[in-house]
């Protein structure tokens, strides 16, 4: 399950689950039809898709999303909580920070904290050798820093919750379920697509590698801590941002 797949990161994540061998349940809240895109490109790669669709700000869709994707193959294996408010460049963009606060509150804290405690306690009695259930959750590397700014405020704050809460569980559902966290650095998905000059720049110098992060890399990491090859893993916060550096370094 990837919430948030019908574009972005979580496309990329979902596309790339597929193509090491899983099938995917695609989730999205308002983009239908981009998520049965997503969906059809799964099965073209030959495993099979099932799309689900919930506004997770409304906390009464929680519960039976979880119960509608455990039902569908009898259990869930890999649980990726990508959805995030969109308070950059969707309608939100223009609500006040109190507004913008409360969504993002609701859509990536509360949302990522409830599904993944109802999901990681089925996947915990479900008896499957420990570690090879996965909870994968979207943090962001400001975090450890800060940045200055509104939006810097908001979603240090909210990814920082994220983050602790990611730590937390890795040890309520160990060793049964292995709990790690995407923190994300600069990625150039719908709001780095029309970011202004300053804002390029800056994703650039802030990375060691000199480039935005595409989703493509955010994917090949969640593929690598869903895997077996990431059995020791658990309670782990990665960085996907070319390495961190001061501008003025």
């Amino acid at each position: 399950m990837v919430t948030g797949s019908s574009s972005g990161a979580g496309r990329g994540i979902a596309l790339e689950l597929a193509d090491a061998g899983a099938d995917v349940i695609v989730h999205c809240r308002a983009r239908r039809t981009e998520a049965e895109q997503v969906a059809a490109a799964i099965r073209e790669r030959g495993r099979d898709a099932l799309v689900l669709q919930a506004d997770l700000a409304d906390s009464a869709t929680h519960g039976p999303l979880v119960e509608a994707a455990w039902r569908w193959r009898d259990g869930v294996d890999i649980w990726v909580n990508n959805a995030g408010a969109d308070v950059l460049t969707g309608p939100a963009r223009h609500a006040s920070f109190e507004e913008k606060l409360d969504l993002l509150w609701r859509v990536d804290v509360v949302a990522a904290m409830r599904l993944a405690r109802d999901i990681g306690q089925r996947m915990k009695a479900s008896h499957r050798p420990a570690g090879d259930a996965v909870i994968l959750n979207i943090g962001w590397d400001q975090v450890e820093h800060g940045m200055a700014g509104d939006s810097g405020e908001m979603f240090t704050a909210i990814k920082g919750a994220v983050m602790a809460f990611t730590r937390s569980l890795a040890r309520s559902l160990a060793p049964a379920v292995r709990v790690n966290c995407l923190a994300l650095g600069w990625i150039r998905t719908a709001w780095g697509e029309q970011a202004s000059e300053y804002w390029r720049e800056r994703a650039v110098a802030e990375s060691l590698m000199r480039r935005w992060g595409t989703p493509d890399d955010v994917a090949r990491a969640a593929r690598f801590l869903a895997s077996p090859n990431a059995s020791f893993i658990t309670g782990h916060i990665l960085p996907i941002n070319g390495g961190f550096r001061f501008r003025d370094d």
